[in-house]
Parts: C-alpha cells; structure tokens; sequence
C-alpha cells in the first residue's frame, strides 16, 4: 500500500463507525403511564387483566395503545385497551413508550 491510503483507509472506518452508531436504533425507554393521556405500549407485550395480577382478558402489543385512566394499584393502572382488544382493564405500569 501506498502512504497516501492509510488517511483513506481511516476516513473510510471512521465514516463506516459513524454510519452505523446512526443505523442502530437506541433502546426504548419504558416508562410509567400518565394518568389522561392515551399512552404507546412500548413492552413486546402487555396483559391487560380483570384486577391488579387478576386474571388474563387479552394482550397489547408493542406500539399498540392504552388510555391511562387511572387509578394505579400495586404496581398496575386501570385504563382503556385499544385496538383488537377495545375494552378497559389493568395493565402491569411502567411498560409505556
């Protein structure tokens, strides 16, 4: 190689790192839900329940949506499931994007 490549080479990497620290999306921070705002699942999935740790009724999936209504008990909020679901329950806080 000539000595005129390695400062093409080293632009070339360094282009190349910076391209894929942009592609690479960040992690999603999950947060808890805010009590009157129609909130974003950010969880893979999340059980909407009958109670607080009650039963199953169905299941949200990553991006779908949930009306924090409140109140909040043990760790859950209540609130309106939408999408396939349509219907008000308990969700596990703190899974919201």
């Amino acid at each position: 190689m000539s000595g005129g490549s390695w400062p093409r080479i080293a632009a070339l990497v360094a282009a190349v790192t910076v391209a894929v620290a942009v592609a690479v999306p960040a992690p999603a921070r999950a947060a808890n839900g805010t009590i009157g705002e129609r909130e974003t699942v950010c969880a893979g999935d999340l059980f909407v329940r009958t109670q607080p740790n009650g039963a199953w009724m169905g299941t949200l999936y990553q991006g779908q949506t949930f009306l924090v209504e409140g109140p909040r008990s043990g760790g859950y909020v209540y609130g309106f499931a939408y999408g396939h679901l349509n219907r008000r329950g308990w969700v596990q806080d703190g899974w919201f994007c």
